[in-house]
């Protein structure tokens, strides 16, 4: 299915969003989610089903100064 993350079209098999995170190599990073705008919490990540056209933002804290 094609779904959007960070603004970049993607191709996924993926039906959560801890999948997606997996498929996506940000097992064991710590990031914040929001699916289609709303925040979606660390816990709920493996409940949170990913469907076709859903706006993923994932985001990084960034290290340096």
């Amino acid at each position: 299915m094609r779904v959007t993350v960070n603004g970049q079209p993607h191709e996924t098999a993926a039906s959560t969003l801890a999948e997606l995170l997996s498929e996506l190599k940000y097992d064991g990073t710590l990031v914040a989610t929001a699916l289609n705008g709303e925040f979606a919490p660390k816990g709920q990540r493996l409940d949170t089903r990913v469907s076709e056209h859903d706006q993923i933002e994932v985001i990084a804290p960034m290290k340096g100064g």
